[in-house]
């Protein structure tokens, strides 16, 4: 659906963005994840035509930014609104659907439903709640029904009800209308429903992957052990762990199989035991850097 080639971008004398290449198929959850500064709102800022490219090319469904066209089947939810916070919900709403040719006013209304803002469309925009003027910016950037929607720090302030609605409204137009979603957020947890994740740092890609496999390969499953048998203590030294003075043994182990392994064989001796499997964190924290930026 969307093909991204040896896209460049500096601002004077700063490369923003890299030569980076992204392939993205229809339906798609794509991630991308960085610290600030790693490149991310410049790329959609040049996939969504309001940047141009110093080089590099930009295919979305046989269009390139510029085109007629190009921007009928998109949607974007910025980090900072562009709704007016004087007007109402509805008022916002309205302005919004007529400059879509395509505007579906039955198609709004369950939008208003799904994402419980029609007890709200009387009030001012500038007067909802952090969570209720979030989830209108979503129904305002899926007025015109688009194939792409990019989400730029969507949930950034949020409470975890609100952020559980957004995505339970869009995964289910992701399933029922093929909705395809680009999403950049410094919430790691929510990169893990993604079909795909590109890792950008100092405005490369230095990871791309699914999840489960980057969780392969740079975040390490770990098993800890309790126990108060010193032969039982020694035992386990064999395996990649550190072991601390609370008779707490720390494994980093690569599958669940070999933890239940290691249970079994030492399951007389051991009082009590934790298994956690690599994270989003651990990902990211491998690939950037531990320090913050």
């Amino acid at each position: 659906m969307l093909e991204v080639n040896g896209l460049t971008k500096r601002f004077k004398n700063k490369i923003v963005v890299d030569h980076i290449d992204l392939k993205i198929n229809e339906g798609q959850l794509v991630s991308f994840l960085g610290h600030n500064g790693a490149g991310k709102s410049t790329t959609i800022n040049m996939m969504i035509g309001l940047l141009k490219p110093d080089a590099g090319s930009i295919i979305l469904n046989g269009l390139t930014p510029g085109d007629k066209g190009y921007n009928d089947s998109l949607g974007v939810v910025f980090q900072n609104s562009v709704l007016d916070k004087f007007l109402t919900v509805e008022d916002n709403l309205k302005i919004a659907g007529r400059l879509y040719k395509k505007y579906d006013e039955n198609f709004q209304k369950d939008l208003l439903d799904k994402l419980e803002i029609k007890s709200i469309q009387k009030q001012k925009y500038g007067d909802l709640s952090g969570g209720q003027r979030r989830r209108v910016d979503i129904a305002r950037a899926l007025l015109s029904k688009p194939k792409l929607l990019f989400l730029d720090e969507p949930s950034t302030g949020l409470d975890i009800q609100t952020r559980n609605k957004i995505w339970e409204v869009l995964n289910e137009f992701r399933h029922k209308m093929g909705l395809t979603i680009i999403l950049t957020t410094h919430y790691l947890e929510e990169a893990n429903q993604s079909d795909w994740v590109y890792v950008l740092e100092k405005g490369k890609i230095v990871a791309s992957d699914t999840v489960d496999n980057l969780k392969v390969m740079y975040a390490q499953n770990k098993l800890t052990i309790y126990t108060n048998d010193l032969a039982t203590i020694d035992s386990l030294s064999k395996y990649d762990g550190t072991i601390s003075n609370d008779n707490k043994v720390i494994l980093n182990i690569n599958s669940y199989q070999e933890a239940i392994k290691i249970i079994q064989e030492f399951q007389n001796n051991i009082d009590d035991f934790e298994y956690v499997h690599g994270s989003m964190d651990d990902i990211f924290i491998t690939l950037t850097g531990r320090e913050i930026k």
